[in-house]
């Protein structure tokens, strides 16, 4: 069928939308790519100094995960779209995100657009996730491990809550777990520098 195709192209066109980018040019900041870890994500943007334009590129990177997934869930029934087109939804917003077509498929780690996606999915869901990162990120002041800590969680929690919270799908499961592997693996050179003891802690001023 043509329409869960049309989804997923349109999905992931808007997660192409690099908004690290976007917002710092919009703002007159310095192209996130140029700087720091050269990564377009709201994390790299706080490093410009400017919060405002960090919580701006955080919402909108959030918030284009989020929209695909729940356009068709609110519209996608009546062109036969179900829980699996939601699932490929999500994911082809990720996939926007970390290979943006409209940036020389240069794009960010997937953090905050994973996020969206799992809002997308459930609430509850979210928050787990979200209050995972956060614990990870107090105790450690590593925000890339509390990023993988709550990539591997998420699919877990979901599994978990089946029949309590929410009510699993085959789909976004593995829609789950499929970002979460990417996730980590946009992770790498943070893996070395975790292991090298070099990695940059949250607050401290990145060279």
């Amino acid at each position: 069928m043509i329409w869960p195709f049309l989804a997923m192209l349109a999905a992931y066109l808007i997660g192409s939308l690099s908004f690290a980018v976007i917002v710092s040019r919009a703002m007159g900041l310095a192209d996130p790519r140029s700087y720091g870890s050269g990564n377009p994500g709201a994390t790299n943007v706080l490093r410009s100094g400017s919060k405002a334009a960090a919580i701006v590129t955080l919402l909108l990177d959030a918030a284009k995960g989020w929209l695909p997934v729940v356009l068709v869930q609110a519209f996608g029934a009546d062109f036969g779209l179900g829980a699996g087109t939601q699932a490929l939804a999500g994911l082809a917003a990720f996939l926007g995100h970390l290979y943006p077509v409209f940036f020389r498929f240069q794009g960010g780690k997937g953090v905050a657009t994973a996020l969206g996606v799992l809002l997308a999915f459930e609430p509850l869901l979210a928050l787990a996730t979200l209050l995972t990162f956060a614990i990870i990120v107090v105790f450690f002041r590593y925000v890339s491990l509390a990023s993988m800590v709550a990539a591997v969680f998420a699919p877990a929690y979901y599994l978990l809550g089946d029949g309590v919270a929410w009510t699993a799908s085959g789909y976004k499961t593995l829609a789950l777990m499929a970002m979460g592997v990417l996730l980590i693996w946009r992770h790498r050179e943070n893996i070395r520098r975790l292991l090298a003891g070099t990695e940059s802690k949250l607050g401290s001023k990145k060279k």
